[in-house]
C-alpha cells in the first residue's frame, strides 16, 4: 500500500551560507518537530510547523554571507508513505531508494515524473515515508503522476 498526500500545514525556509547549519549535505535531522535537510552543499531546507520553524531560524547565526528565505508559498509538499513507497517512486524517479542508499534521514534532489524535486526520507509513525518538495506550479501534475504510479500498489 502507498499513500500520496499533499501536506499543506508545513512552513519551509531555505537557508544558504557557509557552515550555517550543522547538518551534512545529503542528510537531515529532526529537532523539536522541525526537519533540517542538507539538500545541496551550503543549502538547507528547514521544514515544520510555522512557529517551530521561526524559532529554529531565529536561533541560527546568519551573520556574514548567510540568509534565510521563506519559500512556503512557492513550494508544494507531498508525503509518500507505505512499505511499497520505494518501488512506487522508482517508477517515476531514477534514484535507488534501497535502505543502504537512502536510509531514514537521507536528503537529495532528483527528477520525479520529470519535475525537479527535493526529496527527504523521513519515516513517519514507523512506516517508510518520503517528503517531496517541488515548485508549486507543478502541484496538480505531480500529485496526479504520483497517484497514478501508486494505483497498482493500492491506497
Amino acid at each position: 500500500m502507498v499513500d500520496v498526500t499533499e501536506v499543506d500545514d508545513l512552513a519551509v525556509v531555505s537557508v544558504r551560507g557557509e557552515r550555517v547549519v550543522d547538518v551534512e549535505f545529503g542528510s537531515s535531522r529532526v529537532d523539536d518537530g522541525v526537519t533540517v535537510a542538507g539538500i545541496r552543499p551550503g543549502e538547507w531546507l528547514v521544514i515544520g510547523p510555522s512557529p517551530a520553524v521561526a524559532a529554529a531560524i531565529t536561533a541560527l547565526d546568519l551573520s556574514g554571507f548567510a540568509h534565510a528565505v521563506p519559500i512556503t508559498h512557492g513550494r508544494v509538499c507531498i508525503r509518500v508513505t507505505g512499505d511499497a513507497a520505494p518501488r512506487m517512486l522508482e517508477k517515476v524517479c531514477s534514484l535507488d531508494l534501497a535502505d543502504h542508499m537512502t536510509p531514514d534521514g537521507a536528503a537529495t534532489s532528483a527528477s520525479v515524473a520529470k519535475v525537479t524535486c527535493d526529496l527527504v526520507r523521513r519515516d513517519h509513525d514507523g512506516e517508510r515515508s518520503y517528503l517531496l518538495l517541488a515548485d508549486c506550479s507543478y502541484r496538480r501534475y505531480l500529485l496526479d503522476a504520483l497517484r497514478d504510479a501508486a494505483a497498482e500498489f493500492g491506497r
